[in-house]
C-alpha cells in the first residue's frame, strides 16, 4: 500500500476537467482519478461508500461496522481511505464518527465518466 499523501484541490459542481470521452486527462488530473479509483477499487470501500451515500444525511460508525466480518480498525482504515480521497467527510461528537458523502466528488465521478448520448 502507497504510503504517499495525495493534496486535493476542491472541485466545483460540474468537475475539474472534461469527461474521459471528450478530451484526454492530463498527467495531473490521471493522477487525482485514479487515487479516486484506486480508493473505490475495495468491495469494502466501495460497500461502504455506497451505505454512507444512501444512508440520506449521515450515519454512525456504530451502524457501519456490524455490517461487516472485519475488525473495527480494518473499518476505520477503509473510512480512512475514502477521507483521503475526497469521497466522505466524517465529524467525531463524542465516542462516535459520523460520516456523509462528499456530493462534489462523486459529481466529479459521474462527470468524469460521462458519455455522449448515442
Amino acid at each position: 500500500m502507497s504510503k504517499q499523501e495525495l493534496l486535493l484541490t476542491p472541485v466545483s459542481a460540474t468537475g475539474c476537467c472534461a469527461p474521459i470521452s471528450a478530451a484526454a486527462l492530463d498527467a495531473d488530473q490521471a493522477t487525482e482519478g485514479a487515487s479516486v479509483f484506486k480508493a473505490l477499487a475495495d468491495p469494502i470501500r466501495l460497500r461502504l461508500l455506497s451505505m454512507i451515500t444512501s444512508a440520506g444525511a449521515e450515519i454512525c460508525v456504530c451502524d457501519l461496522t456490524p455490517q461487516f466480518e472485519v475488525s473495527g480498525p480494518t473499518i476505520s482504515h477503509h473510512l480512512k481511505v475514502l477521507r483521503e480521497a475526497g469521497l466522505v467527510d466524517c465529524e467525531r461528537r463524542g465516542t462516535w464518527v459520523y460520516y456523509w458523502p462528499v456530493p462534489e466528488r462523486l459529481r466529479w465521478i459521474a462527470g468524469l465518466l460521462e458519455t455522449p448520448a448515442s
